[in-house]
């Protein structure tokens, strides 16, 4: 006879089927804590830390997800992170090496087994922070991530960096001797916010020489606030000036804080076939982009934050209404103007992929009231713009032909009157 409960006419009973079942889903799951814990633990693939000044970014990455829990201790300070049925690898044994000394909120990383099932990470501190803990869902080459973003509890504020920054300048002018009668200008001066695009987790596009966009485009960055700086009535801001990831959103909202007369987002292009070349200029669109071309590259641009890792639970509530500001079509008026300028300038240096200013609904660009624009200043994937977008020399060329571009535009454009700053 068969093993099968069968009723009288010798047809399986559907009821000890069912009780059968029911048995199993109260058994299982007791079982499996009968399985030794290697066998069942979850692996966490990869260890990664993210230090900067604006934030320290711990990032667990693994193939499934990892149930996890955040405890914070003061005297002294400690952040304590739990999770749960996962395996102690090298890969995380090695996490208290990437601590950085010049990291300025993780004094240390301990790990041990705090209790069966679950692996205990503390994080001795420097100071109190503000903590952010959230989990990613897998995108493109990125598993499932655990992310713990430390905050200072007092953030730096942009807008008083410069602040501080003109003051100085100002005690400068004070202390000087006058050059010229009559009392000294009270004008405020032209501010620029400088995006230095992808950063972090997010690499951007990789060269065939192992370039990183992201490592060019705060390169380019940095010595375009320089220059800036150096002008009278000018001064930059950058989004970043680490590599660290920045989410779109706040990209925006910081050249907003700083109230800035025009943003402009560095990047370096990329393509399929290493012999797509030359630079480009882009402004928002909002009636669909230019070109299959620049519908595509926004759409690649945009999915930054799902690479780079933004807390969704933490966005802005009112930012996303003011995205949608009816004055958008005027920054797109004066958007285009200005890269007009900046590809005529860059276009000095390099060839142009497209000799006019394309659009597209790039999320970086949104901002309502500040003209904005895009710059691919070279193709990372073509071999020979690699080469030179690793130069110090040429990255030095492509910073002074946006800023020639720039103050071409101011002269023609004066930005709004508004108030000094302070």
């Amino acid at each position: 006879m068969s093993r099968r409960a069968r009723g009288a006419s010798g047809i399986t009973d559907p009821r000890a089927a069912q009780r059968r079942r029911v048995l199993q889903c109260m058994l299982l799951p007791a079982l499996q804590w009968l399985i030794p814990s290697p066998l069942r633990a979850a692996t966490i693939a990869s260890a990664r830390l993210w230090p900067a000044q604006e934030y320290t970014r711990l990032i667990l990455e693994s193939a499934g997800p990892v149930p996890h829990t955040i405890l914070s201790i003061r005297n002294p300070s400690r952040l304590v992170l739990d999770l749960e049925d996962v395996e102690l690898t090298a890969e995380l044994e090695q996490l208290a090496r990437l601590v950085h000394p010049g990291d300025p909120y993780i004094q240390a990383i301990r790990i041990a087994r705090f209790k069966p099932g679950v692996l205990r990470v503390v994080l001795d501190l420097k100071t109190e922070v503000n903590p952010q803990l959230f989990a990613l869902l897998p995108f493109g080459d990125h598993g499932h991530r655990v992310v713990l973003d430390l905050y200072s509890l007092t953030p730096p504020d942009p807008l008083m960096a410069l602040l501080d920054r003109d003051g100085a300048a100002r005690d400068a002018d004070d202390k000087a001797p006058s050059r010229s009668p009559g009392a000294k200008s009270a004008r405020r001066p032209i501010i620029i916010a400088i995006d230095p695009g992808h950063g972090g987790e997010d690499p951007g596009a990789i060269g065939r020489r192992g370039t990183y966009e992201k490592h060019v485009t705060l390169a380019i960055a940095r010595r375009l606030k320089t220059l800036i700086d150096a002008e009278p009535g000018m001064r930059a801001m950058l989004t970043r000036d680490d590599d660290y990831y920045v989410a779109l959103s706040a990209r925006v909202q910081k050249a907003r804080r700083v109230q800035a007369d025009l943003f402009i987002s560095v990047h370096a292009d990329a393509f399929s076939t290493p012999t797509a070349r030359g630079s480009s200029v882009f402004a928002l669109s909002e009636h669909g982009a230019s070109s299959a071309a620049a519908r595509w590259l926004a759409q690649r641009e945009n999915e930054a934050d799902l690479i780079g890792g933004v807390n969704l639970d933490n966005r802005e509530p009112m930012l996303a209404k003011t995205l949608l500001d009816l004055s958008q079509t005027a920054q797109i008026s004066d958007s285009i103007r200005v890269g007009r300028s900046v590809l005529e300038g860059i276009g000095s240096i390099n060839a142009l992929h497209k000799g006019s200013v394309e659009q597209a609904g790039f999320a970086v660009l949104k901002a309502p009231d500040i003209p904005s624009i895009l710059i691919e200043t070279a193709f990372i994937s073509n071999p020979e713009e690699e080469q030179m977008l690793k130069s110090e020399a040429h990255q030095q060329r492509f910073a002074q032909s946006i800023l020639n571009g720039v103050k071409r535009y101011f002269a023609q454009n004066p930005p709004l009157a508004r108030a000094r700053l302070g």
